[in-house]
């Protein structure tokens, strides 16, 4: 039986040089924030995990200022287009290691911050996962979450939903705010910071990156011309497709 970890293996096959390409990937005022997050730590510099690096944005970001980056992801071609990556930019510093989010292979306690970026969606259990990020931090490290935001308006995370699946089968889920906080508090952290980000979207850019087929495209524009109003409004749908996405930024430290 296919699992959704087998879904989400085929769907990123051959895709690996799309994600290091994206400019969507590659740039954020999220790097900014989480830069300045590191430099509250104490003066020892700290071990990272980039969970679900996907194309290793972050990684390459964050290696400058930290002890050890480790690369984490399902995808195996991703974590050899990083590794080579990270070889050519001289970042020394990163590895790599495969694997599912709600099993990491690491000791209690190992590091000091978990950094996932645009990659929660993809989860197939998320309280699961938390948990195990939750177990792997130091005492008071953190977790940074960053990725697309759900609604708890039915209208419009229905909308959202029904674009992310069809675009990507891999897609699980974008959670709401209300839904991270509870997620978050259930799973014994404590939210430090929380914001929200617009995230531009290229409509050609966003399916070409997932080699979305004809017909899904299709569909995709059948939904967005046929839409409410008021989602329209809310994603900034233009003409030819493109959108804005809201995203979410949020900061949390483990409880013990």
């Amino acid at each position: 039986m296919k699992t959704q970890h087998d879904v989400s293996q085929n769907q990123y096959a051959n895709k690996s040089q799309h994600y290091l390409e994206s400019s969507v990937h590659a740039q954020g005022i999220e790097f900014q924030k989480i830069v300045e997050e590191i430099s509250g730590f104490a003066e020892s510099k700290i071990d990272i995990l980039d969970l679900g690096c996907g194309g290793g944005h972050v990684s390459y970001q964050l290696a400058p200022y930290v002890n050890t980056v480790v690369a984490y992801d399902l995808s195996s071609e991703m974590l050899d287009t990083v590794k080579q990556t990270a070889r050519d930019r001289n970042l020394f510093n990163i590895s790599v290691q495969q694997g599912v989010a709600e099993h990491l292979p690491f000791a209690d306690h190992y590091f000091d911050l978990v950094v996932s970026r645009y990659s929660a969606h993809h989860w197939q259990h998320v309280g699961q996962a938390l948990q195990e990020v939750h177990r792997v931090l130091k005492p008071n490290g953190k977790l940074i979450l960053v990725d697309i935001l759900g609604s708890d308006i039915p209208m419009f995370d229905t909308f959202l939903q029904s674009i992310e699946l069809i675009r990507d089968p891999s897609h699980v889920r974008d959670y709401s705010l209300s839904e991270w906080t509870h997620l978050c508090e259930y799973t014994n952290f404590d939210i430090t910071r929380i914001e929200q980000q617009k995230l531009e979207l290229d409509f050609q850019a966003w399916v070409k990156r997932m080699d979305t087929a004809p017909e899904q495209i299709q569909t995709l524009h059948f939904l967005q011309q046929h839409v409410a109003d008021n989602v329209k409004q809310y994603f900034a749908i233009q003409p030819d497709g493109s959108f804005k996405s809201h995203v979410i930024y949020l900061v949390a430290t483990r409880l013990p």
